[in-house]
């Protein structure tokens, strides 16, 4: 058994300092007050020294780790993510892929996560294939412009299984309703996500009971729909503002940009504190820097000088949530370890509560990681 003393426990709503965290056969075995909690003898003990003792972050919208192409370096990339105290990732693929490559990064994922180095690796994010192609960066590369065709996509959802968490889809786009069932025919567990599209909410809405319940990067690569030349229109962010049940992931950079810190907060009092998801969505672009983004650094461009991604772990999205909204550091960890995780169907991980994964980071005020275990393991 492990013993995690001097700790400030990191809860779903609140903190317990000067804790004790007792784990047991890679499960959370005990926790509570050092003054109240014994530590069982013969324990191997931890000192966390004061530090934050949470969740490990749960990101499920990364398609790098730093330069490192999941689909190309999986390894490299799941250790990137997990030093930043990602202990659960889903790997992204985009739509910028062709059926035979979607089919071969696929298996390369699939055999990445038979790797140790891999541990954090729990499926796939499928960002594509049949969304909309007026938005999202590279998307002159997109292949999926025509018509949706059965012949070309379910030898991709068979070749995925049960690996993806998350379809991303365009509602608005033809046949797409097909997609959805033939995709959850193939993997009953799989939820939906509406990103890179100018849907209607009805639209929308119409997918619901298929299990869309993801706003893909909320605010970003989205269209409008005005009424009047006047008038602003209802679209895709309004529906996911609207719905309860839909949750809203959001890309926080240092300079809010890709949300701005006066819609960030606007989104975190609209959806509350259980609908809100924090992701990298990180990425590697070589596109130049666009005039008057100099000294950005978390931000990558594509060659066309459009936004293309963060560039960071999710561990730093926490610190500039916090700092743009001023939500504390209860609140991030539920943004990007809990929510997350219920948003996907984990249940088994998220939180720290009795019999769920001992999967644990230690972090200063701050999110900077200081100690990230998986599973009880010292991992980073």
């Amino acid at each position: 058994m492990l013993a995690i003393i001097n700790a400030t426990l990191v809860m779903r709503d609140h903190l317990i300092p000067e804790a004790v965290l007792l784990v047991e056969d890679g499960l959370i075995a005990g926790f509570g007050e050092m003054r109240t909690t014994p530590i069982p003898e013969g324990c191997e003990i931890i000192d966390a020294q004061g530090l934050y003792v949470g969740p490990g972050l749960v990101d499920i919208h990364a398609h790098n780790g730093g330069k490192a192409a999941f689909y190309e370096e999986p390894a490299a990339a799941a250790q990137y993510h997990l030093k930043g105290g990602t202990t659960t990732i889903l790997p992204a693929l985009y739509f910028k892929f062709n059926k035979d490559q979607y089919i071969e990064y696929i298996g390369v994922l699939r055999k990445a996560m038979e790797d140790p180095a891999c541990c954090n690796i729990a499926g796939l994010y499928m960002e594509g294939m049949y969304m909309n192609p007026k938005f999202g960066a590279n998307r002159e590369k997109n292949p999926w412009k025509g018509p949706i065709c059965r012949e070309d996509y379910m030898p991709v959802i068979e070749a995925a299984g049960d690996l993806p968490r998350v379809w991303v889809t365009a509602p608005e786009r033809e046949h797409i309703e097909q997609f959805v069932q033939d995709a959850k025919k193939v993997n009953p567990n799989v939820f939906f996500a509406v990103g890179h599209s100018e849907a209607s909410p009805q639209q929308i809405e119409a997918l619901m009971p298929y299990g869309l319940r993801i706003g893909t990067h909320h605010t970003n690569a989205t269209g409008d729909r005005p009424m009047y030349p006047e008038c602003r229109g209802v679209c895709v962010d309004e529906a996911v503002n609207y719905n309860r049940e839909i949750y809203a992931e959001m890309i926080c950079d240092s300079r809010g940009i890709h949300v701005d810190p006066y819609m960030q907060r606007l989104v975190r009092k609209i959806k509350g504190e259980d609908r809100l998801i924090l992701i990298s969505d990180c990425s590697h672009d070589d596109g130049p820097t666009p005039e008057g983004y100099d000294g950005v650094t978390d931000i990558v461009f594509d060659n066309s000088g459009e936004i293309s991604g963060f560039a960071a772990s999710v561990n730093v999205a926490c610190r500039n949530m916090m700092v743009h909204t001023g939500a504390s550091i209860v609140d991030v960890f539920r943004y990007a370890s809990y929510n997350p995780a219920r948003a996907v169907g984990f249940t088994d991980r998220g939180e720290i509560r009795m019999g769920l994964r001992a999967d644990l980071v230690f972090v200063d005020h701050w999110m900077d990681v200081k100690k990230v275990f998986v599973k009880g393991e010292v991992k980073a």
